[in-house]
């Protein structure tokens, strides 16, 4: 595993992607690490050596503070680069991540060719809250912080269908240590770019979240005016826009990297596409189709990732649970068996439950038929027996 010895630190980091690709660096939020990125690197990893790193005290990164400063955080970042002998990079960080990318483009900004801050503000929350959360984690542990802080990094709609979508920053967060949560805690009390931001000499994208409670729009949109040149993005999500609205906020990063290229390009579409491909019907499955390309079908495969998965499934209008349910019946009005079964084994990644099958299929019986619905039934219980029996 890669580590890097760092000021006192072991810092964890991972590279995906092609060597001799153009780099990017992604910092992750407080409360998370590398690996809530994972969206953003399977998508890039073909065109970019995607770099990720726990932030000290995340993670398998360690530290021996008991108070961090947003400088170290910086320093941490140019200390990865120099050690993968990288002289200029995109960085994108998110909210504590989003403060490390302020402090390097006002400090190390010949280091980066791009800076993207996502949910993020130069100053977040006031020392009293801080200090009220670093004594309760000191004093409690991070197991009682969970479900409150899911409840602020997404919405209730998302919590609500995403299923065991989340399982993964919900064991993350559990099983950080107190004390370098803590120790992070108090970097970003303590950070103050609201000057520094206002001399940034590098190309700066601000996302935001429509319904972020920790670092709001406006704080995002009050952002993008303090740097001169920014672009600003606001996307239908809370705080962890990166997951809540995968497919979008990549296409954003892409299109901010190649220019402002608009969202029809055909590449960041595909891009786009393809994470929330893997989203949603699982990167196995995905993995098996790439490998399954042909001169024959290699077009139409980039055809359906760029419109179906990167134009109509990254749209707002519809959560995932309510597009998966509406395919499934549709497959079953078609008596498209195979696409069927595909959207049934994928139907649990979009917080979709069995019983909410069942009441489809259900449904399928009066407005599509009997010999239908009887037949959606039979492969429906083919593909959970088989669900069942993965999962031992």
């Amino acid at each position: 595993m890669p580590y890097l010895d760092q000021a006192g630190a072991r810092l964890f980091y991972t590279v995906d992607g092609p060597e001799d690709a153009p780099v990017i660096v992604f910092s992750n939020s407080l409360g998370t690490d590398h690996t809530m990125w994972q969206p953003q690197a399977d998508a890039l990893a073909g065109r970019f050596r995607v770099v990720r790193y726990d932030v000290r005290g995340h993670g398998r990164s360690t530290t021996t503070e008991t108070s961090l400063t947003v400088e170290t955080l910086g320093r941490d970042v140019l200390a990865i680069l120099d050690a993968l002998h990288v002289d200029k990079a995109v960085f994108c960080g998110l909210s504590m991540g989003g403060l490390t990318g302020m402090w390097l483009g006002a400090y190390a900004p010949e280091r980066f060719s791009k800076i993207v801050l996502a949910n993020t503000a130069p100053k977040i929350g006031t020392a009293e809250s801080w200090n009220t959360r670093i004594d309760a984690v000191i004093r409690d542990g991070l197991g009682g912080m969970v479900d409150a802080s899911l409840g602020r990094w997404f919405t209730p709609t998302f919590v609500a269908t995403s299923g065991r979508a989340l399982d993964d920053l919900r064991a993350v967060l559990a099983g950080l240590d107190p004390r370098g949560y803590a120790a992070s805690c108090a970097a970003v009390r303590d950070a103050d770019l609201r000057e520094a931001v206002k001399t940034m000499p590098v190309p700066v994208l601000v996302i935001a979240g429509s319904d972020d409670p920790s670092t709001t729009a406006e704080e995002g949109r009050a952002l993008a005016a303090a740097i001169p040149g920014a672009i600003y993005v606001e996307l239908h999500a809370a705080h962890l826009s990166n997951r809540e609205q995968p497919g979008r906020f990549t296409a954003a990063l892409l299109d901010f990297i190649n220019g402002r290229l608009p969202v029809t390009d055909d590449q960041a579409r595909y891009d786009a596409g393809l994470a929330v491909r893997r989203e949603v019907l699982g990167s196995a499955h995905v993995d098996r189709s790439l490998q399954r390309l042909t001169p024959l079908n290699e077009e139409f495969q980039n055809l359906i990732t760029r419109y179906a998965w990167g134009e109509i499934w990254t749209r707002e209008g519809l959560p995932r649970h309510s597009r998966s349910l509406i395919t499934i019946a549709m497959m079953v009005a078609l008596n498209r068996s195979e696409e069927l079964k595909l959207h049934l084994r994928a139907a649990a990644n979009n917080g979709v439950t069995r019983d909410e099958i069942k009441e489809v299929l259900l449904q399928t019986a009066i407005y599509c038929g009997v010999p239908a619905a009887n037949s959606a039934f039979h492969m429906a219980g083919e593909v959970f027996a088989e669900l069942d029996r993965a999962r031992g």
